[in-house]
């Protein structure tokens, strides 16, 4: 019976493809991109067996769709590249000591975020039509846009939130930034994005969450001074919810991630 050589080096090999895998799935979940992730997976792993079995006309004919496929993929995955690339470029050490500990950790682990308190915030607010923007940030760097705001080092609570926004307060422009259950940044200026049809009942705070959930993997919520309505915000999408108990659900399930 022949011993399998294993190195050093090839376990490496492994771990980093796991990791970066794991990643890539990370990026894609809940999105309609990772059902052509799990295709483009499949259709590998079909090229592989055929090129095994050596049936040379089908693993052709395979191996050139995935290589003409590569300038599609770029652009189907475009948004989830650039995410990638971010986290890679970003300077901020401490967030990739974050993903690390996350990528350890359990997928069920809990929020840091006192996520309540935030929502009962924007509850009320919504009540009084009180506009309010607020994007967490999860795993990417949010520096590129923090520093053009305040910098504020106060833990997360309702009242606090409800006063940063409130009509007559200086800081009520602009978004606020909650890392963890901190509140780092408030009247922050976000980029507006002109890309995409959005419906005429959402203003620029609405433009705003969304583009900065294209660029990031932040979440946002914003509260609209029109009709009070809360929104949820994530990967440039509106996600629905029907009451603020699955509002809490979805953050607690995505901030935990």
């Amino acid at each position: 019976m022949e011993i399998v050589d294993i190195r050093i080096i090839d376990i490496i090999d492994i771990v980093l493809v796991a990791f970066l895998l794991y990643y890539v799935y990370r990026l894609i979940k809940g999105t309609v991109a990772i059902n052509i992730f799990i295709g483009i997976v499949i259709i590998y792993a079909i090229w592989k067996v055929t090129e095994l079995l050596e049936m040379e006309m089908l693993s052709k004919i395979l191996g050139g769709f995935l290589g003409v496929g590569m300038v599609a993929l770029v652009v189907v995955f475009q948004q989830e590249i650039r995410r990638f690339l971010l986290m890679l470029g970003s300077t901020n050490f401490s967030a990739r000591r974050k993903f690390i500990k996350q990528f350890k950790s359990s997928s069920n682990s809990d929020s840091l975020t006192n996520i309540e308190a935030v929502t009962q915030a924007c509850e009320r607010m919504s009540k009084t039509r009180t506009g309010a923007l607020i994007v967490f940030k999860r795993t990417n760097s949010l520096d590129f846009v923090k520093t053009s705001g305040d910098e504020m080092n106060i833990e997360i609570n309702q009242p606090i939130i409800e006063s940063v926004f409130y009509k007559n307060s200086p800081l009520h422009d602009g978004a606020m930034i909650i890392e963890d259950n901190t509140i780092v940044a408030t009247r922050v200026v976000l980029p507006v994005t002109n890309e995409r049809e959005i419906p005429q009942r959402f203003g620029l705070r609405h433009r705003a969450a969304v583009s900065i959930t294209e660029k990031t993997d932040a979440v946002c919520l914003t509260v609209s001074e029109e009709n009070g309505q809360i929104s949820y915000i994530n990967d440039g999408n509106f996600v629905l919810f029907e009451d603020i108990e699955e509002l809490n659900e979805l953050l607690e399930k995505d901030l935990s991630q």
